[in-house]
């Protein structure tokens, strides 16, 4: 009996079709698009997942200091004061000076397969020039490049996840590459712990000198990898794409945006420009460097589990349940945030739970309490993600625009960071109640923020609804979400 049954289009016989109108039409065709689309995703998934490989690997190289400092980094080096703080804000600086240009000249070239990995063997080699300094101004030097190369990652892997995803897809994936930082924080631990205990005088270098030596040399060996999988912008990524998906991927983009596409080929200096002018670029840049006085912990993290008394390994071990724990709560979080296209209540909550781990920590120096305490503090990185996703669909502008205003809000948040250096002297611990307290309420200041950002872009979507019932439009518009 012949069937009557109508089959949905295979993915193969979409694919071999030629000429322009096929290609619309497996654009227009809602089940053929509904199976490219998916296809595309997967695909695009794949490439982009190297991004969570190099962030772990970016983070571990910028914050093994902290690892380095408790088997001899401070008395080898002779650091003495305030100097140690020094050398961790000063990668800040490096960092906030090259954001900018960086993103601006990715936006230009629109290679990311080679620009950020070719940062990455970079600042790799400089964590292995960083196993060799002598003195203070050695690692104060290359603390600078450090972050003046590592500048180029984050903003620029910020910036590829936009061209490449829908607003309602880019908290999952912005979770994704965030949970490489929690991973950082909880096997970036485990691997200095394994380093720092066996390594130490072989071939007459400290075991803090061969954890930059190993790190930065796995940094090179993956970044030679991200070369061949990392992809480009849509617009030029032909070589892996087929015609229908190179050409869906670009609709999907400006579908989403739904802005006048003639401002697509502005500039760089135009879109920095746009960029600078746009007062909800300086308030969320304010947001995000309250943000990262917030989250200034991190940095120390394996400082405060030795606060609780146990010797240098288990205080090391002690410091990777409480990223792992978050990375999957924040995995989680963030899918429920796109699934509800909500982003302001998932961010407060998060950092209201912080704010609970930090009344913990700053009362009481009970290990379990005190333990538990560090656990509720690392949800404000669930709250951080959730936020960098709202940034991304808050500049729908054009790319220039765009590529700038991601790069000028990282790298003003820098200045948060910079403080944050500072906020946990010795001198201030074992409890470090203080420090605990500027980040409380750096957390609270996070909160009224982002409220006030929200009520500014419900405003914003009510005009815009006002606007086109005025002019009879049935399709709406752009909304930001909120």
């Amino acid at each position: 009996m012949a069937s009557t049954i109508q089959e949905t289009p295979s993915t193969s016989t979409l694919e071999k079709r030629n000429g322009s109108d096929d290609l619309a039409g497996d654009i227009e065709d809602p089940e053929s698009r509904k199976v490219l689309e998916r296809k595309l995703v997967r695909k695009i998934d794949l490439r982009i997942s190297i991004l969570v490989v190099i962030y772990i690997l970016n983070f571990i190289d910028r914050s093994n200091a902290a690892s380095a400092r408790l088997r001899g980094f401070e008395e080898d080096l002779g650091l003495h004061g305030n100097q140690f703080a020094t050398i961790l804000a000063i990668y800040f600086v490096g960092y906030i000076l090259m954001q900018v240009p960086s993103n601006m000249l990715l936006s230009y070239v629109k290679k990311p397969s080679w620009h950020l990995p070719g940062s990455m063997v970079i600042w790799g080699l400089i964590s292995i020039l960083t196993g060799v300094t002598k003195d203070f101004t050695g690692v104060l030097l290359c603390r600078f490049f450090l972050g003046f190369v590592e500048a180029a990652f984050f903003p620029g892997a910020l910036l590829l996840l936009s061209r490449w995803y829908k607003r309602e897809e880019m908290g999952l994936r912005t979770a994704i590459l965030f949970c490489g930082l929690l991973v950082s924080l909880a096997f970036g631990s485990l691997i200095a712990s394994g380093i720092l205990d066996t390594m130490q005088g072989k071939l007459g270098y400290a075991a803090w000198r061969w954890l930059y030596f190993i790190e930065g040399a796995i940094t090179i060996a993956v970044a030679i990898i991200a070369i061949f999988i990392l992809p480009d912008f849509p617009e030029n990524s032909s070589s892996w794409l087929s015609p229908a998906e190179q050409a869906l991927a670009i609709q999907r983009m400006r579908e989403d945006a739904r802005h006048n596409l003639q401002g697509e080929h502005i500039s760089e200096w135009v879109g920095f420009k746009m960029a600078i002018s746009d007062w909800k670029i300086w308030w969320l840049s304010m947001t995000y460097a309250a943000i990262f006085l917030s989250i200034s912990f991190n940095a120390y993290f394996p400082t405060l589990t030795a606060t609780l008394g146990y010797n240098t390994t288990i205080s090391l071990l002690l410091v990777a349940p409480p990223p792992i724990f978050i990375s999957i709560v924040s995995f989680f979080y963030a899918r429920h945030s796109d699934r509800t296209r909500e982003r302001f209540w998932h961010i407060a909550f998060a950092f209201a739970v912080g704010i609970a781990g930090y009344i913990i920590v700053i009362s009481t120096m009970n290990r379990g309490a005190r333990y538990a305490g560090l656990f509720l503090v690392s949800c404000v990185s669930a709250g951080y993600i959730v936020f960098l996703a709202w940034i991304s669909n808050s500049i729908p502008e054009p790319p220039a625009k765009r590529a700038v205003g991601l790069a000028f809000m990282s790298a003003f948040a820098q200045l948060g960071a910079i403080g944050g250096s500072y906020i946990f002297p010795k001198n201030w611990g074992p409890t470090y109640r203080i420090s605990f307290g500027i980040s409380l309420g750096a957390s609270g200041l996070v909160i009224v923020m982002c409220y006030i950002f929200k009520l500014h872009l419900e405003s914003l979507n009510r005009k815009a609804q006002q606007e086109e019932e005025a002019r009879g439009q049935k399709e709406p518009g752009f909304r930001y979400l909120v």
